[in-house]
């Protein structure tokens, strides 16, 4: 697929975080990627970020509810899995329980309006 067929097919919020992460200095390795993990499972990040010699994975959900801690820990187990450092994920909201674990386990959340006010 070219990069343009690529642009065509991503959703707003994902043009958003590349902005958002380009103006952070970070670079943007790779979108949309599959990688197997040390368990054998193949794990599947929007973004794999990096700032530095750190790569990070990004899960972007683009849902109009609240993010629940299952979905952090989904998150946290296929970055530990794939040997990725402090994933990131991005969403509309997210749950107390998914910011009191996201904060133990040094995981970026950044909501949709937070990454929006940064043009």
């Amino acid at each position: 697929m070219s990069a343009e067929e690529q642009t065509k097919q991503r959703s707003p919020l994902m043009d958003l975080a590349i902005v958002y992460f380009k103006k952070e200095g970070y670079k943007v390795n790779s979108e949309n990627v599959m990688l197997e993990g040390n368990s054998g499972v193949l794990r599947h990040f929007d973004l794999i970020v990096q700032k530095g010699r750190s790569e990070q994975g990004v899960w972007i959900r683009d849902w109009n509810r609240t993010i629940g801690v299952n979905v952090i820990i989904n998150l946290d187990t296929a970055s530990e899995d794939v040997e990725l450092s402090t994933p990131i994920m991005i969403g509309e909201k997210f749950s107390d329980h998914a910011k009191s674990y996201s904060n133990r386990r040094k995981i970026s959340l950044l909501t949709k309006q937070k990454i929006g006010s940064f043009r």
